[in-house]
């Protein structure tokens, strides 16, 4: 890890509670917003910002929806918050019922059994 370009360095302390500051520095060059993804690797804590927002394609059918469903203004707002905020947490769970299908364990679906004509059409 020393060897990486552009290493940069820095101690930091741990707190009672075991939180840590991100320096600001590291914080802003990085763009951390309100979420990190921990990862331990060979005897190193890694610390990536999760990035909170994508192309904005998903934001705007979210809110092409929820404008057809006759939200507006602040309810509108609120609503979209909420929506955005339980993606991820779907996604987590689809994730995992896929790996447990890989394993062989829970339900899954076959392509054959989405994409097959019944013999009779």
């Amino acid at each position: 890890m020393e060897n990486a370009k552009n290493f940069k360095k820095k101690t930091i302390s741990i707190s009672a509670k075991r939180q840590i500051t991100i320096p600001q520095t590291f914080y802003e060059e990085l763009g951390f917003g309100h979420e990190a993804e921990c990862i331990l690797q060979d005897n190193y804590l890694l610390i990536k910002p999760i990035k909170e927002r994508s192309d904005g394609t998903f934001a705007e059918q979210i809110l092409a929806d929820l404008i057809s469903q006759g939200y507006n203004g602040t309810e509108l707002l609120l609503k979209f918050k909420e929506v955005q905020n339980s993606i991820r947490p779907a996604v987590e769970r689809m994730l995992q019922e896929a790996s447990n299908a890989a394993i062989g364990e829970g339900e899954f679906s076959t392509y054959k059994d989405i994409f097959e004509m019944e013999e009779n059409e």
